[in-house]
């Protein structure tokens, strides 16, 4: 196979192994130079989850009379407080509720929402306005900001799947996609990619005959390097769950507790698009979530990371507040957001359960717009002005 034909079809053209240019220079850094490291965790919950049957407001009788056979029985719900409570399936999730490391912020949207999946989520991923369509993510343009300032110890984001999300793609800089450190290493030291690595010096090539996909092959094959002698230089001891999402956790763990340089890091489930037989696959999927997130929580707790680290779940819209002819819900609006951590400003539930009794067309009102949750993490967590990066400013809020 000539190398255009293997540029052309291999996996670097589809952005699968799109790496900052400055991971290459950290690969000699050792772990115990970082202390007080702040990292940043996504998970991402794909399909639309329905809020009200995940932070259930039992205490509010018009739960009970929209959802007629699908709500969640009061005397199942674990009661956080006289109105809302969670799941059942969430019930790995008490524990760190009680201990002050978790944070729900509800109605949570933007205005005028759109009800598509993929129009919703690029909204959430780029933060813009649902009549704005931007080519960038709102964490590409925090590493496209960091690059620009020329930070000494300049940040990464990595996205423990096979392919980048948009909301990691910035103008200049982009994160990385590794499900596996060591399949990427071994990837790269196959002899026709080592081959192509080092044939360099007999062409000129530009960005118009794939200069820029074979400098990308370059900056991998080194990159991949210092994330697997890195990682391998810890192993993970606390019990994760036996599923996708308990692996990507897992190996957050191992990157995170090795000291590998990396800022923020995403992870996703999906399953959650439950239009027919709600409660069954709802409830699988929470609890695929709750447990992954607890044992991810506790093990960070174990380490001496918690403090340092935040999780935020989102999902790209909440579900209508009454249930459809087929036991399940349809596209919704706005929804809740979940925040985890060891220092956390204000933990429990953060503002008043969603109003049910106001309603848009049907569907809740958001109270909370989702960009200054961003701002908040920005401004006091990744540490760069919030303008920078969404574009206005937004006040944030005052969890963290």
């Amino acid at each position: 196979m000539k190398r255009r034909e293997f540029l052309k079809n291999s996996a670097l053209a589809s952005g699968a192994f799109l790496i900052p240019a400055f991971l290459k220079p950290l690969e000699g850094i050792a772990s115990e130079q970082i202390s007080g490291y702040k990292h940043l965790v996504i998970i991402q919950l794909s399909g639309g989850n329905d809020g009200l049957n995940t932070i259930v407001p039992f205490g509010n009788d018009i739960y009970y009379q929209k959802r007629t056979s699908i709500a969640i029985n009061p005397a199942d719900v674990i009661k956080l407080n006289d109105m809302q409570g969670l799941n059942p399936n969430l019930s790995a999730l008490k524990e760190i509720y009680d201990q002050g490391w978790m944070n729900i912020i509800n109605s949570v949207g933007y205005p005028n929402p759109d009800r598509s999946h993929f129009r919703s989520m690029d909204i959430w991923q780029t933060a813009s306005d649902s009549n704005q369509f931007l080519t960038t993510g709102w964490i590409g343009r925090y590493l496209d900001s960091n690059c620009q300032n020329g930070n000494k110890n300049p940040y990464t984001a990595i996205e423990v799947d096979d392919t980048l999300s948009l909301a990691m793609k910035g103008a200049s800089m982009k994160g990385i996609a590794v499900q596996d450190p060591n399949k990427l290493y071994q990837t790269t030291r196959e002899p026709f990619f080592k081959d192509l690595v080092h044939e360099h010096d007999n062409e000129h090539l530009s960005e118009d005959n794939l200069g820029y996909l074979y400098k990308t092959m370059i900056e991998t094959y080194s990159s991949a390097d210092y994330i697997q002698k890195t990682s391998k230089t810890y192993t993970v001891s606390a019990e994760y769950p036996a599923t996708p999402l308990g692996n990507q956790l897992k190996t957050v763990s191992k990157f995170i507790n090795s000291g590998l340089q990396t800022r923020i890091y995403y992870v996703s489930l999906s399953g959650f698009d439950t239009h027919v037989a709600q409660q069954n696959q709802q409830g699988r999927q929470l609890k695929i979530y709750g447990d992954a997130v607890a044992a991810f929580v506790k093990d960070l707790n174990q380490t001496g990371k918690l403090d340092d680290t935040l999780v935020m779940t989102f999902s790209e819209f909440g579900r209508r507040v009454e249930q459809n002819a087929s036991n399940g819900t349809d596209h919704g609006t706005a929804n809740n957001v979940f925040v985890f951590g060891g220092k956390l400003k204000k933990a429990g539930i953060f503002n008043d359960a969603p109003n049910l009794t106001q309603l848009d067309n049907g569907d809740l009102k958001y109270q909370v717009d989702f960009r200054d949750v961003y701002a908040t993490l920005l401004d006091k967590w990744l540490d760069v002005n919030n303008k920078l990066i969404l574009d206005k400013n937004f006040k944030g809020l005052d969890f963290i």
